[in-house]
């Protein structure tokens, strides 16, 4: 796979993640909060700073997870990636 097909395929993994941590929050009676903790400091950070919606810091903590996953998502696959191609001889 190509480096932008890993991209596309690890951000796609990491919103996935990140959705389902948003999802099971409530139901888990927040124990996974550990989990989200990049997204949910920049949504505190950005409620204290501008006082937005819960709506718009629930997108931006959604956002910053997907791409702490997908980050992660990445490195994974690209690791697999070169590994799986075997050098062409000439």
């Amino acid at each position: 796979m190509s480096r932008k097909a890993n991209l596309i395929v690890a951000l796609a993994i990491g919103a996935l993640i990140s959705a389902v941590l948003i999802v099971l929050e409530p139901l888990t009676g927040f124990a996974l909060l550990s989990w989200e903790m990049p997204g949910i400091s920049v949504a505190y950070l950005f409620w204290g700073m501008v006082g937005g919606s819960v709506f718009a810091g629930l997108a931006i903590a959604w956002a910053v997870n997907a791409l702490i996953y997908g980050l992660g998502a990445f490195i994974v696959l690209s690791v697999l990636s070169a590994l799986v191609t075997k050098p062409q001889r000439s």
